[in-house]
């Protein structure tokens, strides 16, 4: 029986030391969500005070400063559409080329043949990209096989 005592008074000593230090790391863990909270709300405040208290000042200054300056001057307003009028027209560029096009033009340049690995550091394509164009482009006849991954320009 005494013995029976003894475990029993040793379990409730260990029991009690288990319940305060889950109570210690639920104290830390609410500190902690309370700071995390309180910090993510300062800074939302801080990205919405930036973003909003500025635009509108900046608005309403330019604004009522246009408004100001015409009535003044008797000038009419100018409006986005006329000035994007005035624009130059446009360089023509040239054709983009497709992918197929870059990896068998560059193929054809080489006399001795290319390499998968050199098409793609060439192209700046992935490797199953350019082994597939180099397959369709075999099977189609516009190019041939010169050695294993070797490519030349039929």
């Amino acid at each position: 029986m005494t013995k029976l005592k003894k475990d029993l008074q040793q379990v409730t000593r260990e029991l009690k030391a288990l319940t305060k230090k889950t109570e210690r790391l639920t104290k830390a863990v609410d500190k902690l969500e309370k700071s995390k909270t309180t910090t993510k709300a300062k800074q939302t405040k801080k990205k919405t005070a930036k973003k909003k208290a500025p635009a509108k000042k900046t608005t309403a200054k330019k604004s009522a400063a246009k408004k100001s300056a015409a009535k003044k001057t008797g000038a009419k307003k100018t409006t986005k559409k006329s000035t994007a009028k005035k624009k130059t027209p446009a360089k023509k560029s040239a054709a983009k080329t497709s992918p197929a096009d870059q990896v068998i033009s560059i193929i054809k340049r080489s006399k001795k043949g290319v390499h998968v690995s050199d098409l793609m550091k060439k192209t700046g394509f992935g490797e199953g990209s350019v082994r597939n164009i180099v397959y369709k482009a075999t099977k189609a006849g516009k190019i041939k096989r010169a050695g294993r991954g070797v490519y030349v320009g039929a």
